[in-house]
């Protein structure tokens, strides 16, 4: 029997918080069929092994080395079969009753590729998951920067990440321009319209990448405030918090030059990877302190 829902989680030392993130899935599931692949990019920490205890459920696929989120995500797709996917970092899980409320957005909008639940931090704050396409200006008004912290008002702030207080005015579900990749609901169908993630991005913005392609492609995504997910955001990069920053703005440059400076020859390109490798060597030598 075909299971109904396929849970893909690409593992890279998420240690037990892993473990929670299966079992908010289990528990989602009680009584229904489902699956689970967790692919593991070459973890050190032994915390692939959690993949054991959810058999026959769940099964392992295990990487000689970091092929990244997205390639990693695609081998979990490629490996199942259910025709809905969730997506969810090792470090989130869902709260009760989330998923048959992602289910039922997706039923109730046919040309809704992906469902995303509201994301929060361990104390309960927004993360910000539902966001605007990204810009030259990302970077300055983007979800952690501190112009956006100092100006939460402008209407660039509000572009770029919808602020908690909208989600509350509108219960129901929205359409945004993209997700947070770290927990969505999709339709397979929809992911192989366009060929799942771009596998170029090896972390980071490869959510944006594809929401932005689907939506080229006549679908469109939905913010689902009444689903909730809880999110550890960064447990697994903090063990190579430097090749994480660098990825971060690697691809960053990467979707810029593909969806917004698109042509080879184009001027912005120069400035946008002059500007992303100052950001970056100034985060770099934060961390490194």
């Amino acid at each position: 029997m075909t299971p109904e829902i396929a849970a893909i989680f690409v593992n890279y030392n998420a240690g037990t918080e892993l473990r929670l993130a299966l079992q908010s899935v289990a528990g989602e599931m009680t009584g229904r069929s489902w699956e689970a692949v967790v692919v593991d990019n070459a973890s050190v920490d032994g915390s692939h092994a959690i993949a054991h205890e959810f058999a026959p459920h769940a099964r392992l696929l295990r990487n000689s080395e970091n092929v990244g989120f997205g390639r990693g995500v695609n081998q979990g797709i490629a490996a199942s079969s259910a025709p809905l996917v969730l997506i969810m970092n090792p470090d989130c899980r869902l709260v009760p009753g989330s998923m048959a409320i992602l289910r039922a957005e997706l039923d109730a909008h046919p040309m809704c590729a992906i469902a995303g639940p509201r994301i929060l931090d361990p104390d309960g704050s927004e993360q910000g998951s539902a966001r605007g396409d990204p810009d030259m200006l990302t970077g300055l008004f983007g979800r952690t920067s501190p112009l956006r912290r100092l100006l939460p008002g402008l209407a660039i702030s509000k572009r770029n990440v919808m602020a908690a207080e909208a989600t509350a005015e509108r219960p129901r579900s929205l359409i945004v321009d993209w997700l947070s990749g770290a927990c969505m609901l999709a339709r397979r169908d929809a992911l192989a319209a366009v060929h799942g993630f771009d596998e170029r991005y090896f972390l980071y913005w490869e959510d944006a990448d594809l929401c932005r392609r689907l939506r080229g492609r006549g679908y469109h995504v939905r913010h689902v405030p009444g689903a909730t997910a809880v999110h550890q955001v960064g447990h697994s990069s903090r063990t190579a918090r430097t090749a994480s920053i660098r990825a971060f703005h690697a691809s960053a440059y990467l979707y810029y030059a593909t969806h917004v400076a698109s042509g080879a020859a184009n001027p912005k390109r120069l400035l946008a990877r002059a500007l992303l490798g100052v950001r970056c060597w100034v985060r770099v030598r934060r961390a490194d302190r």
